[in-house]
């Protein structure tokens, strides 16, 4: 009889945990009131890149795409994953994500230290001058800051 307790009070108490949802902060998110959110790549290991980008995704089907405004700051060895000549399957996440209005931020210092052209980065990115700045202001305009 006590076993039967032990389990019943197990089975209510995961039900609690797994039904469970995260309640939204006022205001909710939406397409006035977007969950603003900046990531940044610093690494040009795949699996690293990958972590990022899935975190991103997971995010985006969470809150919805037009309910969120991701800004991507990729600087130091990351910027190498933006070449059209990168690892395809990272790229094509990489593009995939920028359909959705994911904005990817090249940084130029880091750019100009591995002497990567503008001509052979993926397109549609966006470029700031120096990825770090980049965290800070938008930080500074609102943004939530992950780093994975």
């Amino acid at each position: 009889m006590l076993f039967f307790k032990k389990v019943c009070l197990l089975c209510i108490c995961f039900n609690t945990f797994v039904m469970a949802e995260t309640e939204f902060a006022t205001p909710k998110p939406s397409i006035d009131n977007p969950r603003k959110i900046v990531f940044s790549i610093d690494s040009d290991d795949d699996r690293e890149v990958n972590h990022v980008l899935s975190t991103i995704n997971n995010v985006i089907k969470y809150y919805r795409p037009e309910n969120t405004e991701v800004a991507v700051v990729v600087y130091s060895q990351g910027v190498k994953v933006l070449r059209k000549n990168s690892d395809k399957d990272t790229r094509v996440r990489i593009e995939a994500l920028v359909t959705y209005d994911i904005e990817f931020i090249a940084c130029e210092n880091s750019l100009r230290t591995f002497g990567i052209k503008r001509k052979e980065l993926i397109d549609d990115l966006s470029f700031g001058t120096a990825g770090i700045v980049e965290i800070i202001e938008r930080q500074l305009r609102g943004f939530i800051y992950i780093k994975l």
